[in-house]
């Protein structure tokens, strides 16, 4: 077997280990001192009126959880974007939206946009005169779906793959502070040592690129590769590839009065059992101890309480 379609082989393999995930809703991270009496914070609108791959009540159960333990009022955005809908809260989450096309489990080409153009507009008005976006994008279709609504604010992601070039590594990153790939940030030092991140998993993934002025915070380097595929999870040795190098997986940017918070991968900010031998995926991994504490403090930028 040849070094490249090892690679196929073993993503293929990971993709059929994903295949049933159900939420792990015994996850319970401590939270020594939440950032808002309960009941007391922004008001945190995930959207859920886009095909979303994850909800408040599904596969982000814990991620809405963990926000309202931190004192956060978390509540399902159902309603397409307006001025009227998005005055309903502080901060606006989408994470994994889709296109009707591609709804139904159909995840081939083309992904067109999860949003009509007025809903980016209203979107894009919304955050520029103060609202704090957190857009999600995971591997395709999900960044292709974003794709326009990513490009209003000067973010242009691939709609791909993000996996190791070397093929016996797989296709989950690891990103250090020792190394940059997890960037100086307010984010990544917190407010206080106890909330200082050193080391942060994703899982999968897609990858994007942004505008002079953004701050990086997941930075993808020459060891990872970007593949596109036709369907996703289908990889053939054909299948085109882009270096990854200079490519993000996590940035945050000011825009006019607001904050937006961008990554290219959603199971990060989940708690989730795959599979048969019910493995952890996410917040709830072993193997990404921080990842919880990373969530609370990128919410805690993009309500104000970082700088």
């Amino acid at each position: 077997m040849t070094p490249r379609v090892l690679c196929f082989f073993l993503l293929i393999l990971f993709a059929s280990s994903q295949a049933q995930q159900v939420a792990d809703s015994t996850f319970n991270p401590p939270i020594a001192k939440p950032a808002y009496s309960a009941g007391s914070g922004p008001v945190v609108m995930l959207d859920e009126a886009h095909f979303n791959f994850h909800t408040a009540t599904g596969r982000y159960v814990s991620f809405a959880q963990l926000l309202r333990r931190d004192g956060y009022v978390v509540q399902a955005s159902t309603s397409r974007f307006n001025k009227e809908s998005l005055r309903q809260g502080k901060v606006l989450v989408v994470a994994n939206a889709l296109a009707e096309i591609n709804s139904q489990g159909n995840w081939s080409l083309p992904n067109p946009s999860a949003f009509a153009d007025d809903e980016i507009a209203a979107v894009r008005d919304w955050v520029h005169e103060g609202g704090a976006l957190l857009l999600i994008a995971d591997h395709m279709p999900f960044a292709g779906a974003a794709e326009k609504l990513g490009a209003a604010f000067g973010i242009r992601f691939s709609n791909c793959f993000a996996t190791f070039a070397e093929q016996s590594k797989g296709s989950l990153f690891v990103f250090h502070r020792s190394n940059g790939s997890l960037a100086n940030h307010s984010i990544i030092n917190g407010r206080t040592r106890s909330e200082r991140i050193d080391s942060l998993r994703s899982f999968t993934g897609s990858a994007f690129q942004v505008n002079a002025g953004a701050q990086p915070l997941l930075v993808l380097d020459s060891s990872q590769v970007l593949l596109m595929p036709e369907t996703a999870w289908q990889f053939k040795p054909e299948t085109p590839r882009l270096p990854a190098a200079g490519w993000l997986q996590g940035a945050t940017l000011k825009f006019g009065k607001g904050r937006i918070a961008v990554f290219g991968e959603a199971a990060m900010f989940s708690a989730q059992l795959a599979g048969a031998n019910r493995t952890p995926i996410g917040m709830n991994s072993p193997q990404a101890p921080q990842n919880y504490r990373f969530l609370l403090n990128v919410m805690h930028w993009l309500s104000g309480l970082l700088d």
